[in-house]
């Protein structure tokens, strides 16, 4: 017989949404399973960016999910916006009062998934969900499989799909596995990591005619950097070599630190919004709702937000049987995403240099940069995106 497991809400995706959303909601006294098909060392061990939004940090540590964010991740209070061979400073705190932490996405989750466990969480690797049936019944049921190839079932009260661009519960809520608004870029990063000490303090975005730079960081010994690319590029095609002169010939007037590289890889750039978040219920967090290109440092943060909305909403309808805020839910949800969608678009057509820019397009280009860096008007809305708007409280 196929096992069924029973829980009040059935979480699929052990993400940064999924695992907050789970830490969140055992907070209020719901239970919740989580599933993934990665084991956990696939989780820990992936190296994502990691720039979090004000907002993110304190949700972080104000819930008991991470205090290594404030002792292990570096607090940035600005960027450098680098083009014509000069930087730019936007300086976070005097502008907006906030300022963002650089912290890996593969660090959050070794402390969220430390925190889960710790809390007792039932907490499954290796699980394939298959798909979920019944979003408008009252007993929504996730099929699955476990490493092995055992077939089980979550039966739940409620589902939340936190399982990626690739999401299997994004079928459930919008009839589709691909349904959604999407757009795609003509253009990609080439990024490396490398072994060698930081080449600046902050971030450094740089717009130069030979195309996009990003100089970011990982630690003190280990940096990661990226140069605007063909999607179609072969990330072995260039020698070591090759690959420094791109990113130094777009980084004018910064000397970078060079070091070996151990990992090089090509960034596809596409955004993405579901057509719908919520059908009955079940309902889509985080990257399975939404994608953004990585310019605008938004992914992990609007899951966050996410998050925040559906846990409250959550909490109103399974312990006083409320329904107005899941049924807000898409609407309140969906006016962030569409924000931090224009941002990260903004981002990244103002320092990208299109595969078909003309004369014009370069001058017009460079006119919008001037603009907002001899404006404190054009440097505060960046500094206020980039740093996050404000966040629905948790417990709240």
């Amino acid at each position: 017989m196929t096992e069924t497991v029973r829980t009040r809400v059935a979480i699929v995706g052990a993400g940064p949404a999924g695992l907050l959303l789970s830490h969140l909601l055992a907070a209020a006294g719901i239970e919740s399973v989580v599933i993934d098909q990665r084991t956990r060392d696939e989780i820990e061990s992936t190296i994502r960016a990691g720039i979090l939004e004000h907002g993110t940090v304190d949700v972080l540590t104000s819930s008991g999910a991470s205090d290594r964010v404030l002792t292990v991740g570096h607090r940035h209070d600005g960027i450098e916006l680098r083009f014509g061979g000069q930087g730019h400073r936007i300086d976070f705190p005097s502008l907006t009062g906030r300022s963002v932490w650089l912290y890996p996405q593969h660090e959050v989750l070794k402390d969220l998934i430390a925190a889960r466990l710790a809390g007792g969480q039932d907490l499954r690797f290796g699980v394939t969900a298959l798909r979920v049936e019944g979003a408008n019944t009252d007993r929504p049921r996730v099929f699955a499989e476990d490493a092995e190839g055992k077939a089980f079932e979550i039966d739940a009260e409620f589902v939340v799909g936190a399982d990626g661009s690739r999401s299997v519960a994004r079928a459930a809520v919008t009839g589709s596995s691909t349904g959604g608004y999407f757009r795609e870029y003509p253009f990609a990063w080439f990024g490396i990591l490398c072994e060698a000490p930081p080449s600046s303090e902050e971030l450094i975005y740089s717009n130069s005619a030979e195309g996009f730079a990003l100089i970011s960081q990982r630690s003190a010994t280990v940096q990661r950097m990226y140069f605007q690319c063909d999607p179609e590029a072969d990330p072995e095609a260039l020698s070591e070599e090759e690959i420094w002169e791109q990113l130094q010939i777009r980084v004018p007037g910064t000397t970078l630190q060079q070091g070996p590289i151990f990992q090089r890889d090509v960034l596809r750039f596409r955004s993405f919004v579901a057509h719908e978040l919520r059908a009955g219920r079940v309902a889509l967090v985080g990257d399975a709702a939404h994608t953004v290109p990585p310019t605008g440092a938004k992914g992990m943060n609007l899951a966050v937000a996410d998050v925040l909305l559906l846990e409250r909403a959550l909490r109103a309808l399974l312990l006083e049987n409320d329904e107005r805020l899941i049924d807000g839910y898409a609407e309140t949800a969906l006016q962030r995403i569409w924000k931090a969608q224009h941002f990260s678009w903004w981002m990244t057509s103002m320092l990208h240099v299109a595969p078909d820019a003309s004369d014009f397009d370069r001058l017009r280009q460079v006119g919008e940069l001037r603009s907002v860096v001899e404006s404190e008007a054009g440097r505060t809305y960046l500094a206020e995106a980039y740093t996050g708007w404000p966040l629905a409280s948790a417990g709240h």
